[in-house]
This record gives structure tokens, sequence and C-alpha cells, in this order.
């Protein structure tokens, strides 16, 4: 393998399909930006969305996926100097421009995050976009007035990369989290987040239901929407908030307005993608201290680049739990 040529994960589009695989690629096929040395990645949904022929993520053909990534930068480059570890997620990446899955990814250097000094890179992808959105739904309820004491704070989709960290974060904040999932083998991972009580996924996913149901949680955080995001809005306390960045459960939301002008219910939008750089990097600031997840070590999974396949299979059919995050130095 030459010098400029590196190993990649890629999907390519063909007619009604998507071929994928590994492939060696060269740096003259990345688009213009920072050149990286990418040791971690993580594995999204959005990936395995990407990474399929009905996914409608991908914009272009071939793409390398992977909407973060972690890594050194190899040269200087507007104002950062070779050699500082950097984090890079949302925007275009793995998306309308090559992605995280491949040992080498150049990103525009105003997307750049530099890694805080108590993260490691691992850490970072850990944590991830999906962590990234936990952290940014927990700043969002904490800045609508959610304190701990307030009542217990549901996270729906708990097992999942988003509500995993979720979890983690509201657990060493001091809430009492309750977990929402729909596996029965998963209580035990769960609790070792911090969760204080479970509660079966189907009892908060059945439909008609009713728009006004007993309060019950101070606030949550909500990674599935649907019929789930429905039931939970029907349940939280007066002037309380959810704050939502999922769809697993469908787009559609049947509901009505009753939580919102009869309890002062508030539905908080999350979006990682289009964060603003500079409050991107002040919550990863955070990420690394007094948002810091307290279980990273059990959320992160490890796995190369010969087995992203099949962690995309998994992905795709929410068989995963925590979070995988790809070694690129494997």
């Amino acid at each position: 393998m030459g010098e400029a040529s590196f190993r990649a994960f890629q999907a390519v589009t063909t007619g009604e399909g998507v071929g994928r695989g590994v492939t060696t690629m060269t740096v003259d096929e990345l688009p213009e930006g920072a050149l990286v040395d990418v040791h971690w990645s993580g594995v999204n949904y959005k990936d395995a969305l990407a990474s399929t022929p009905t996914g409608k993520v991908a914009r272009i053909s071939p793409i390398v996926p992977g909407i973060d990534l972690a890594g050194i930068l190899a040269e200087d480059a507007a104002g950062w100097g070779a050699g500082t570890e950097v984090i890079a997620h949302g925007y275009e990446i793995g998306v309308s421009r090559h992605g995280g899955f491949a040992e080498k990814a150049r990103v525009p250097a105003d997307w750049l995050v530099a890694l805080p000094s108590r993260l490691t890179l691992r850490d970072a992808m850990v944590i991830g976009t999906a962590g990234f959105t936990a952290a940014l739904s927990v700043v969002a309820l904490e800045e609508h007035g959610l304190r701990a004491g307030d009542g217990p704070v549901l996270v729906t989709g708990a097992t999942g990369g988003v509500g995993s960290v979720a979890v983690s974060i509201l657990a060493q904040r001091g809430y009492e989290v309750v977990a929402s999932t729909g596996k029965a083998d998963s209580h035990d991972y769960l609790r070792s987040l911090g969760a204080k009580d479970i509660v079966e996924r189907d009892s908060l996913s059945a439909p008609g239901g009713r728009p006004l149901d007993s309060m019950a949680w101070a606030g949550a955080v909500d990674c599935v929407g649907g019929q789930t995001l429905a039931t939970v809005l029907s349940r939280i306390s007066y002037g309380g908030a959810v704050a939502a960045s999922g769809i697993t459960g469908g787009a559609a939301v049947p509901t009505t307005v009753l939580p919102f002008i009869l309890r002062g219910v508030s539905l908080l939008g999350i979006d990682s993608v289009q964060t603003p750089i500079e409050r991107r990097r002040a919550v990863w600031e955070r990420l690394a201290t007094d948002l810091k997840p307290s279980a990273l070590a059990d959320i992160g999974h490890d796995i190369g680049l010969d087995d992203l396949d099949g962690a995309l299979d998994r992905t795709l059919g929410s068989a995963v739990t925590g979070r995988n995050v790809l070694d690129l130095r494997r």
C-alpha cells in the first residue's frame, strides 16, 4: 500500500442496491479540508441508513460513512497545528462528503473541535454524536429549569447510543433516572449506568392512550418519537419538558395540544447536526467535566473495519446495546 493510500469502508449505490465493504483509497480522493489521521469513529444509526439503498441519507456515491471521527491532524491547517488531537462530527460529514470510516479524512478546519484534555480519542467516540446529542438534551432540559430533586426523569430508547449516555449523564448529576427499554436482558446494564427504575417499552408504545394521563416524570429525554413520544408527553409533570431527538418509533406523533396548553409542557427539539461550532465546542468541554458520563467503559464496544458490515446491520435492527466504536488502527 502506497504512502498516500489507506483502508476505508465504502458504500456504493448500484441501481436499487448498495454494495459496501473495505477498500483502498488515496488522499487525492478526499474532499478539501484539514487532513486527519483517524484513530476512532462511532457507529451510528445514521451511518447504517447511509449504507442502505432506502436510507435516504447519503448524498454521494461512493461514500465513506461515519458521521463522527476523532484523530490527529496530519498537517497544519488554518490555525490548527499538525499533531493536534481533534474531534469532528455533524454538518456534512458522512452524508455529502467522506466521513470517519477510514484511516484518513479531510474536514473543514472550522468544523473541528479540539479534544478536551480530560478525554482520550476513544472516549470522544464512545461519547460521539450520540453522546453529544444526549448532552445537548440534558443541557436543554436544565436551561428550561429542570433540576435534580424535581422528580424522576425518563429516558426512552435507553439502551441505544443516545439513551445510554443520557442515563449515565443524568445519574451522575443526581437525577432519579427511569429507563425505558424493550430488551429484557438489559436491565442490569441500565442499572449499572445509574437507572433507578425500568419501564417496559410496550407500556409507552401501545396506541390508544389518553392525551393527558397521570403525571409521572419531571422531564424526559426521548430517543424514539412516534407513539412513545405522545405517551411521554401525556405523563410529564406540570411545566416540565421533553427533549426529543429520535424517530426510530416514527415521525408522526399522535397527540393533541392538551399537554402543552393545560400542563404547560414544552417539547424541545434537539439537533446535533447543525449545532453552531462555538456551542459545539463548549458542550464538548462540559462532556469532559460536569457532563462527562460516568460509565464510558460500559457503553463502548470496540470493533475493527472488518467487523463493520455486521455492526451496521445490527445497528439498523436496534440490536446494539451501548455504542460500537471503530478502531481504525487495527
